[in-house]
């Protein structure tokens, strides 16, 4: 007989349907949150202002760009 059973030991179409639901939910979890942020970013718009003064090769390009909200 076969005395060498384990409770945790997920063998077989068990464990493969186990690694498919959380592979799956993963899937919906970063889905819903990557959505999520897409629709606060959609919303939130931002404006160039002096165009004509932007440089190449400036750090101050930064200053050009101003949020809308």
């Amino acid at each position: 007989m076969n005395e060498n059973r384990s409770v945790f030991a997920l063998d077989g179409v068990t464990g493969m349907l186990i690694a498919t639901v959380l592979l799956l939910s993963i899937l919906v979890f970063l889905t819903v949150n990557a959505l999520s942020v897409q629709h606060a970013n959609a919303e939130n718009f931002y404006k160039i202002k002096d165009e004509k003064s932007i440089k190449m090769f400036s750090t101050e390009n930064a200053k050009h760009v101003v949020d809308v909200k």
